[in-house]
């Protein structure tokens, strides 16, 4: 049985798309080889085995498809990839393009645990993973789980040394390709399940289109392209998290350029990578930005000199004013305030340079986009999604061209947060300004109850990084027998730490109210990151947990 993976968008809105050209209206492997025709020779990746060009990429791809079809994978089929940053990533990506197959990656280093729900889930009929990466032995760990995943058929072992009972990767890559034919599914059909940690007890699965991916998500690129010239995109990012998705659907597949690959993220590394391959984009969430800026303001790195970016795109988590001037002082490109997510939003600043913070609340996210995603701010809790009056704070809605189809094995999740006629409920707060630009305020669920009233922990954190001592900061709640919950401040100092006492006095200047202000404080030098890249905050709510409030306080 293959999963359903239904579309809860119009159908007339999905075709609107694609005969008014906002969509491509092809699947991504037909995108891709439309590509490598036109420029056979063009670099397609860049990652530590050098570079790879479009024509060998496809010729891989195509052997890889040619193995996988001998499996007995199909159009329509499920398969999990476990895989680093990589050619293997993105040639596992198109295989399953050519295949017709929808491609479920997440990011290495998930533990076993996790990745069997979301291969269970998503009825798997086979995985492709690492053998070992940094301690990982994830092909290994997967046939281990194998008997729970009643679906799962088989698992492919990317790299040397691959377990008995796995079919090794290098064995379907010398697949003679001469007799695949690359099957051309619906463009409106699923083509790439991505995987969102949200707020939810298991981590959600969104399925996207090869058009929602290629046109929507497409589009948002396509804006940040001033000359119009392929993009060579450094992805900070896993490939497999909901940023990466921009990978090779959108920078290969859509726009023809380059992906500059690191199987792990470094700052040191990142550095290197921008001066020796000098990528027109550079994409990570706002701790990597911060932690490379340290290296070249503090002088711990001594990297080459760089050419300055198109831009630098920031994203998955709140990006504050200090950092974005720096960055764009450093970099000498302006920096883009990414806000978006697995579920079906994106809006961005765009190259302009516009100041994140301004007069208004929260943090500005710039002018909606109709060709990637439409948005609007829906009075909370209304079920007929009422419209909030214009500078009115509500949850943001949204829907368009990048809108997926559904929720994975999720009916609840549909019901929750999709409407009759296709929108998404997003569950962040936020708000359009008299000019049309949308401000992101918080989240409906992302909430600290401190005796009965609600802390928004992201108003905190925007505020406490404008503090000149406060290099990054990430606030979550503490458990607490008087008060339900408690706000920590997890954060990490430029030189020397502040107190809690100055964070509070500095709020207080900022005009934050009282009850808002965090009560214990907990210095680090450098943010968890989780393997989706983001700031791990279960992590620092664990770490937090396991301290009593007083050494918390003292451990500046």
């Amino acid at each position: 049985m293959t999963v359903d993976l239904h579309d809860l968008l119009p159908a007339e809105l999905r075709r609107a798309w694609a005969v008014d050209g906002t969509c491509p209206d092809l699947d991504l492997y037909s995108l891709y080889r439309s590509r490598q025709i036109a420029d056979p020779h063009r670099t397609a990746v860049i990652d530590a085995k050098g570079k790879l060009c479009y024509t060998a990429l496809d010729r891989k791809a195509r052997c890889l498809a040619a193995g996988l079809s001998g499996l007995g994978i199909r159009a329509g089929d499920v398969v999990g990839i476990q895989l680093p940053n990589a050619r293997n990533a993105v040639i596992a990506d198109l295989a399953l393009a050519a295949l017709g197959a929808v491609a479920l990656p997440f990011p290495v280093g998930r533990g076993g645990r996790e990745a069997a729900s979301l291969l269970r889930r998503a009825e798997a009929v086979a995985v492709i993973a690492a053998t070992e990466h940094r301690g990982n032995h994830h092909a290994a760990d997967l046939l281990t789980l194998a008997d729970q995943l009643p679906a799962l058929r088989t698992v492919i072992a990317a790299g040397p040394g691959a377990p008995e009972g796995t079919v090794a990767l290098s064995a379907l890559l010398r697949t003679d390709p001469t007799s695949f034919s690359p099957v051309r599914p619906d463009p409106d059909s699923a083509a790439r399940i991505l995987v969102s940690s949200g707020s939810e007890a298991e981590p959600k699965m969104v399925a996207y289109s090869h058009n929602a991916l290629a046109g929507g998500r497409g589009n948002f690129l396509a804006s940040l392209m001033p000359d119009g010239q392929p993009p060579r995109c450094l992805f900070l990012v896993p490939l497999a998290s909901a940023f990466g998705s921009n990978g090779t659907a959108v920078t290969l597949a859509r726009h023809g350029g380059t992906l500059v690959l690191l199987d792990h993220f470094t700052p040191e590394a990142a550095l290197d990578a921008l001066a020796a391959h000098e990528p027109t984009h550079l994409l990570g969430v706002p701790t990597m930005i911060r932690m490379m800026l340290d290296r070249i303001t503090e002088g711990q790195h001594q990297h080459p000199a760089f050419t300055p970016p198109t831009a630098v795109v920031v994203g998955g988590s709140p990006l504050d004013e200090a950092t974005a001037e720096e960055a764009r002082r450093v970099f000498g490109c302006p920096v883009v305030n990414l806000y978006g997510s697995a579920d079906g939003v994106n809006c961005h600043t765009g190259l302009s340079g516009k100041p994140l913070h301004g007069e208004g609340p929260g943090i500005l996210a710039g002018h909606p986009d109709p060709h990637v995603a439409d948005i609007r701010i829906a009075v909370p809790g209304t079920t007929a999604l009422e419209e909030a009056p214009r500078g009115a704070v509500g949850e943001i809605v949204a829907r368009g061209p990048m809108t997926p189809l559904c929720y994975v094995a999720a009916p609840e999740l549909d019901a929750r947060y999709r409407t009759a006629d296709g929108w998404v409920r997003t569950g962040d707060l936020g708000l359009i300004e008299e000019d049309g630009s949308l401000r992101i305020v918080g989240r409906l669920k992302d909430v600290v109850i401190r005796g009965g009233a609600n802390i928004s922990p992201a108003e905190v954190e925007v505020e406490l990084a404008a503090h000149p001592s406060v290099r990054d900061v990430v606030c979550v709640g503490v458990p607490d027998p008087l008060m339900g919950e408690r706000l920590a401040a997890c954060v990490v100092p430029r030189g020397q730490a502040p107190t809690l006492e100055e964070l509070c006095a500095h709020l207080d200047a900022r005009g934050l109210e009282q009850r808002k202000h965090p009560e214990h404080l907990l210095a680090l030098p450098e943010l968890p990151l989780t393997p989706a890249g983001k700031p791990d905050r279960a992590l620092l709510r664990e770490r937090c947990s396991a301290q009593p409030p007083q050494s918390l306080a003292q451990a500046v």
